[in-house]
């Protein structure tokens, strides 16, 4: 799909969040700020729409996108049977960065679900996506407005680099706060399953959930061939256009070894950046999971700028938000780990 010069609009003005709506209304593909990342929306009732989404990301069409909703009276125009666990997750964490995979309408375009018959469904802490969701009138899918694969936008300006022809409009708000995308329970299976790690942790989740089990897919590499149950499963994904590999181990052999890679570039926690002597870039504090999260996908795209042969990726230990952190760079570096 390619379009005319992307249409920006200011999410500080109602005029923005209106012109979004109506575009969504009438079939178009809208970008869109949340707190976890920029969204690419379009009518989750609409198969054309959701077509055009999967075109201008060059998306695989088996990888299932979520539904945002602005309000809970929204879900059950998307779901239904929906589990008795839901009403207090909800109460907790919507609005905000939790998705519940529920059994899915049939009144949900095919192509939302890739084929399941289940939906993926989230009410945004972002008060101008939910504005945008009301001024269209109907239940938004959007995955991440990025090229598929590529690392995920946290700024209007991400959007643009990838995305400037390829959708009717951006409605540009503030940065992502969170930065990685939102944390996705299957509710629908027994016991409920954590499909992607995000600022959601599974600690906080089992305050509702005790029996939550972490599905092998968060930290292995996904079976060949099996449908994915969520986004942000498949085998290579966020990935700079750098070759990435992920070095697991504490700070003084993370420093040796990376120094001694002349041709590459490390990134790294802000400690470890004085002492590195190869191209580098620092993505936060070490034991601050949040600061790493947050500042991850704009750091995995200033990578490429380094013209590295290779990155080496220090890994956060997998405690609370640093399981998404470490899942997100799994991805990144396609499953290849070094172990120091």
């Amino acid at each position: 799909m390619q379009t005319e010069k992307i249409d920006i609009l200011s999410g500080d003005r109602q005029a923005g969040i209106d012109r979004a709506g109506e575009i969504l209304r009438r079939g178009g593909i809208v970008a869109i700020p949340t707190e976890t990342v920029y969204g690419l929306a379009a009518s989750a009732f609409d198969d054309n729409a959701i077509k055009k989404v999967f075109e201008a990301k060059g998306r695989p069409q088996n990888n299932p996108l979520i539904v945002h909703i602005s309000d809970l009276d929204m879900i059950n125009e998307v779901a239904e049977d929906i589990p008795a666990t839901l009403p207090a997750l909800a109460k907790r964490f919507w609005p905000g960065p939790f998705t519940a995979v529920l059994k899915k309408k049939e009144t949900v375009a095919s192509r939302v679900s890739a084929g399941l018959d289940t939906v993926a469904v989230r009410m945004p802490a972002s008060a101008a996506a939910r504005d945008i969701i009301r001024a269209a009138g109907i239940p938004l899918a959007a995955p991440s407005a990025n090229v598929s694969g590529a690392p995920s936008p946290t700024t209007a300006a991400h959007v643009l680099a990838d995305l400037d022809g390829k959708a009717d409009a951006i409605l540009c708000g503030e940065d992502c706060s969170v930065g990685v995308e939102s944390t996705v329970v299957a509710l629908f299976s027994k016991p409920p399953r954590l499909l992607r790690p995000g600022a959601v942790t599974a600690e906080e989740l089992r305050e509702f959930l005790p029996d939550l089990i972490i599905d092998k897919a968060v930290l292995s590499e996904p079976e060949s061939g099996k449908p994915v149950a969520s986004p942000g499963m498949l085998y290579k994904h966020y990935a700079p256009r750098t070759e990435a590999f992920l070095v697991v181990g504490d700070s003084r052999d993370f420093i040796r070894f990376v120094n001694s890679k002349r041709d590459c570039a490390a990134l790294c926690f802000n400690e470890e950046f004085p002492e590195i002597t190869v191209k580098k870039l620092s993505y936060g504090e070490k034991n601050d999971k949040k600061e790493l999260a947050r500042n991850l996908f704009a750091a995995l795209r200033r990578v490429d700028t380094l013209n590295a042969q290779c990155v080496y990726i220090h890994a956060p230990d997998k405690s609370g938000v640093g399981l998404a952190v470490y899942n997100r760079l799994l991805r990144a570096a396609a499953f290849k780990v070094i172990e120091l």
